[in-house]
């Protein structure tokens, strides 16, 4: 009797074995490569519970979730000759699981090797202004480059973001004084065209006064006045002869002509 339950035991012992060795759980972001006797089942697996055979099915996991790949500082002489320093990240995900585990021999390590050779590539046809100030243009050819030669192996590369750019101290030096001048040289343009508006204005303004010397006289009249409300015990000022040549007019006999004889 006792042989007898050690036998039974003995089976269910080993139909648990074959079970959890069969029995295999994928979640919902996760995807199984079957290989049986060495032979690619499709589809994958998964989400969800599936069997396996024993010891002839096996098994790779595929993650599809977006993946983060730190592409490491590279060394990158730009097209005109300024030696920069770097590094960008790379957004991507599995869309084709089959693909990324059997075109492939590690997708993660060919997709930072294809990323770093595309960075330098790309960087170095473009000028350093270019890199400071055209960073989304260079981020969409990165990504189109870096996508097209995954997309074999099952890779949708989704963004690529050029993160630092380390200039060199002289060079950077070099342009704060090219940014220096700049903004000296618009601050002179800017002045001279102010100067420029306001000697228009003021012809225009001495173009209607000279056709007025009533406007001319009040026009002094209101600079006598500014001048007055200043802190000043002493004040000289030029009298035009023609403010008092009414009054030279008014009192000279009836007889006597303009020039006074």
């Amino acid at each position: 009797m006792s042989i007898a339950l050690i036998a039974v035991a003995a089976v269910v012992l080993l139909i648990l074995l074959l079970l959890s060795a069969s029995i295999r759980v994928a979640r919902e972001y996760e995807r199984g490569v079957i290989f049986r006797l060495g032979r690619l089942l499709s589809p994958p697996k998964g989400p969800g519970l599936f069997l396996l055979i024993p010891v002839i099915d096996k098994m790779v996991r595929v993650d599809l979730r977006t993946v983060t790949l730190n592409i490491p500082p590279q060394e990158v002489i730009t097209r005109d000759n300024v030696p920069v320093r770097v590094n960008a990240v790379a957004y991507f995900r599995i869309i084709d699981p089959e693909k990324a585990i059997v075109q492939v021999e590690n997708y993660m390590v060919a997709t930072s090797q294809i990323a770093q050779t595309t960075l330098r590539s790309v960087l170095g046809q473009h000028t350093l202004d270019e890199l400071l100030s055209e960073r989304d243009k260079i981020n969409e050819i990165l990504q189109r480059i870096i996508d097209e030669a995954t997309s074999p192996w099952g890779i949708k590369v989704s963004i690529v973001e050029v993160k630092d750019v380390e200039i060199p101290g002289g060079m950077q030096r070099a342009m704060a004084r090219q940014a220096e001048a700049e903004r000296e040289r618009r601050a002179k343009i800017i002045a001279a065209e102010g100067e420029f508006q306001a000697s228009e204005k003021l012809r225009d303004a001495a173009n209607v006064m000279s056709g007025n010397s009533i406007t001319l006289q009040l026009r002094f009249l209101q600079t006598m006045l500014e001048m007055s409300s200043e802190r000043s015990s002493t004040i000289v000022l030029p009298l035009p002869i023609e403010l008092f040549r009414p009054f030279f007019e008014g009192n000279r006999p009836p007889g006597s002509d303009r020039d006074g004889t």
